[in-house]
């Protein structure tokens, strides 16, 4: 009988950085593709139009791969030093989620894979593949055929050792490796996910309509936004972890240590008005090698603005109305709006006419 792998690829995720290494079946059947099929139907995906052009791949991993035999998912904490959410009490600075703000996390990860990989392949003599969320490929469900934790209410991985934490990594294999033990859900009555939603996002539990999400407004919707979710942004400019800081299991997380998925300092608590004031080069530069970058200066701009707007503070007021006829016509709307937003704060504190 052959020698089972998985402790000796374990050993060698652990030197690489990884805090989990476990293994699930690429190719037996599951109902993950037939809940995202519903998803998609639903139009809850929003105006994410690969995640319909995908369907049929990201359905299950041998659709898209069909050599896929093992699902070797690894996990890597990015844990916080403390709870984020104190952040925004402080309305003169713009809350980025916690996972945006050290080094992007695709380029922390995917080395190591490949490293990893290559290992596996001359061990088991098979073709391997690496993923880190850059392909048609569901890992959520695979982290939690593994073991690694569950999709909780919230639809998010979480893990009863590193709570909501955890970078996901998945390296496809066409060798047989014996499996690990899936994980069940443990939620059990607890709503905190669910009622801490500044949007309402969540239809029901383990359901999410992304149209109403501010992670998937901030990030991946280009628009300008409905009034009610401009509110509702108080100073998130990227992303929003109010779902996961308040989940329970987060009591067993523990910080980073990773340092380069640890936060940079000047993306802790930034200020609303060195952001509005970034031009193309300034914003590039500022978030070099980070996951914002991606969204663009003017996506983000946009987002600097609705926190401006929600801030009340008469100071910031400078700092919007110099781009009411920035070029482009979203952050222009934005800066409209966050100046007339700042203007009804100081109409409701001024003493009443006698």
């Amino acid at each position: 009988m052959a020698r089972d792998p998985r402790p000796a690829i374990r050993e060698q995720a652990a030197l690489l950085g990884f805090e989990v290494c476990r293994f699930a079946s690429a190719s037996e059947p599951w109902s993950a593709g037939e809940r995202l099929a519903h998803f998609v139907e639903a139009g809850r995906h929003g105006e994410m139009g690969w995640m319909e052009t995908t369907l049929a791949r990201r359905s299950h991993p041998v659709a898209m791969w069909d050599g896929a035999r093992t699902a070797i998912v690894l996990g890597l904490n990015y844990g916080p030093d403390g709870d984020p959410l104190g952040e925004m009490a402080d309305t003169g600075a713009g809350y980025i989620s916690v996972y945006a703000r050290g080094d992007d996390y695709h380029e922390v990860i995917k080395g190591r894979l490949k490293t990893l990989a290559g290992q596996v392949a001359a061990r088991t003599g098979e073709d391997v593949k690496v993923f880190v969320d850059t392909a048609p490929l569901m890992e959520k469900p695979l982290a939690q055929r593994a073991g690694l934790g569950w999709q909780g209410k919230h639809t998010n991985l979480l893990s009863r050792d590193h709570g909501n934490w955890l970078f996901l990594g998945i390296i496809l294999s066409a060798a047989e490796i014996a499996v690990d033990e899936a994980e069940t859900e443990h939620c059990g009555s607890c709503t905190a996910c669910l009622d801490a939603c500044p949007t309402q996002a969540f239809p029901a539990p383990f359901q999410l309509d992304a149209r109403r999400c501010l992670s998937y407004l901030t990030i991946e919707f280009a628009g300008p936004w409905p009034e009610e979710f401009r509110v509702a942004t108080g100073n998130r400019i990227y992303g929003c972890d109010d779902c996961l800081a308040v989940c329970p299991w987060n009591k067993f997380a523990a910080e980073a240590r990773e340092t380069r998925v640890q936060a940079r300092a000047a993306l802790e608590r930034p200020r609303l008005a060195d952001l509005a004031a970034l031009d193309d080069a300034g914003f590039r530069a500022l978030f070099a090698r980070n996951p914002v970058k991606r969204i663009g200066r003017d996506r983000f701009v946009r987002n600097v603005l609705y926190a401006i707007g929600n801030s009340g503070d008469p100071g910031l007021r400078s700092a919007a109305e110099s781009l009411m006829t920035d070029p482009d016509p979203v952050v222009a709307d934005a800066a409209r709006w966050a100046v007339g937003r700042l203007q009804l704060s100081a109409d409701a504190v001024l003493p009443a006419q006698v």
